[in-house]
């Protein structure tokens, strides 16, 4: 078999050393999410919570190792002019494919350079997608059924969020090139999770005792809030990493965006601390305001969401100032659900509110700005055909929320015919840890109700015709009354 050295060289080992780090820190984003929904959910359900965020997220990273990655692939052999483009992507990248199994040194760089780093870029995809599915699963825990959870988990993996990012995530793809930016996995990420959180909550239904008292006694209860800043102080220290894996290394030349725009390391690192500093501060702001202490754990990840669009182009001070717009967006957009009757008071405050607002403000603080292409290309491929506009950008998120909504309506109605999404009310009752696993986590697993709550009633907001606070200021509640 023919040698390739050249596909050995320091630079490129290195790089995939770089992208290797990356990607393996995205499992750390998938641990701080297990902290921040083990606290947050009943003593009853914290272990199938975990399982089943676990489960998911496995089953959605198989989707993706299998056959989601080709379709990203695609847009560069588009580029390229290969025949056939996107079979050919099958072939090369699926699991068994000639690229997948193949060591780099013999494979010749005329056909794939830097063999290494797009193989690494494969598992930065799976991992990518494990976040997504357990971000996904965030926002229906204590209520949804496994097994439509896990066919669903392998869809996004497998299709869904790949498909996103061949559209607009990548310097060859169509949107790209036309103008939609992205940088830290906005849209295949964040949008999506969040629109497929959205039709998903809505057609599962409230928990328990969520807006409205149930004749069960049953109330949504916070375990330990505490395990909410944990999981917080685990997906920052992955960022970084997460972050720089998220453009191109060029040995010799610099640093690029996914959209292959002009950057820093250096640069992005402080736009990422910048964002974080800003949602970090108001959140604290609007837990002391509120009395809702999920702000200031939160609010940091809702300023990385929020600048995630900006991160490689933008000043720091313009990522401080939209960074800290997150918890503000996100509160917003909790307080729509809340009248909506959606119970998820995390994934789409957190994740779609401040994701579409940052993505068009990206779009008018950066109007003009080259991205997309591809260095060596020229014509309609070449670096900074595209200009970033609001409308681009706008049109980004439509085409996101469409890919990610439309087949979850489409899997929530073929689930409510066939089996249903929810689990039984007398599960629910119970607790799942018994109902499925035959076990109990805690000895002393009480729910609050009656005098307790009351005694607390001016801690959060209220919503017509419920029984007390509601969303984040009644975890708060209910976390400080629980034995």
């Amino acid at each position: 078999m023919p040698q390739f050295p050249e596909q050995a060289s320091t630079n490129w080992i290195l790089a995939a050393f770089i992208y290797t780090v990356g990607a393996i820190a995205v499992l750390l984003v998938l641990v701080g999410l297990v902290f921040i929904d083990v606290g947050l959910v009943r003593r009853r359900n914290v272990l199938d919570t975990t399982l089943q965020k676990i489960g998911a997220a496995m089953v959605g990273g198989l989707g993706t190792l299998l056959i989601g990655y080709p379709i990203w692939q695609w847009q560069f052999n588009q580029a390229f002019g290969l025949p056939q483009p996107f079979w050919q992507a099958v072939q090369d990248w699926w699991l068994g494919g000639a690229f997948t199994s193949t060591a780099s040194r013999h494979i010749d760089p005329a056909a794939l350079p830097e063999a290494d780093v797009l193989q690494i870029f494969l598992v930065f995809f799976v991992t990518f997608t494990m976040a997504t599915v357990a971000l996904i699963h965030t926002g229906v825990v204590e209520r949804i059924k496994p097994i439509p959870l896990y066919v669903m988990s392998f869809v996004v993996g497998a299709v869904l969020s790949p498909l996103v990012g061949y559209l607009c995530w990548g310097s060859l793809s169509p949107l790209t090139l036309r103008g939609t930016h992205d940088f830290d996995g906005v849209f295949p990420l964040y949008i999506t999770a969040g629109t497929f959180v959205l039709v998903l909550a809505w057609r599962v239904g409230p928990r328990l005792g969520a807006f409205r008292e149930d004749p069960s006694g049953a109330r949504p209860a916070s375990q330990n809030l505490s395990f909410v800043g944990i999981g917080m102080l685990l997906i920052l220290l992955a960022l970084p990493f997460v972050t720089i894996g998220s453009g191109y290394i060029v040995p010799d030349v610099g640093f690029f965006g996914i959209s292959f725009a002009e950057s820093g390391i250096g640069v992005v690192i402080i736009n990422l601390v910048a964002a974080i500093l800003g949602g970090a501060v108001v959140g604290l702001l609007l837990a002391h305001r509120r009395r809702e202490p999920t702000w200031a754990f939160l609010g940091p990840i809702s300023g990385v969401v929020v600048a995630g669009t900006l991160l490689d182009i933008g000043a720091a001070w313009q990522c401080l100032l939209v960074g800290a717009l997150g918890p503000l967006v996100g509160l917003g957009t909790a307080t729509v659900l809340r009248r909506l009757g959606i119970d998820d008071p995390k994934v789409v405050p957190l994740a779609l509110g401040p994701g579409v607002v940052g993505a068009i403000l990206t779009g008018f603080l950066k109007w003009g700005t080259p991205t997309g292409g591809y260095i060596g290309l020229d014509g309609p491929h070449a670096v900074g055909v595209g200009q970033i506009t609001p409308w681009w950008q706008l049109a980004g998120i439509v085409a996101t929320m469409l890919v990610a909504g439309v087949p979850a309506l489409l899997m929530c109605l073929i689930f409510e015919r066939f089996g249903g999404l929810r689990a039984e009310a007398a599960d629910e009752i119970a607790g799942l840890d018994m109902a499925r696993w035959g076990v109990r986590n805690s000895s002393d697993d009480l729910e609050v109700s009656g005098p307790a709550v009351a005694a607390f009633a001016d801690l959060g907001p209220t919503v017509p015709g419920s029984a007390g606070p509601t969303g984040i200021g009644e975890a708060a509640v209910r976390s400080t009354t629980s034995p």
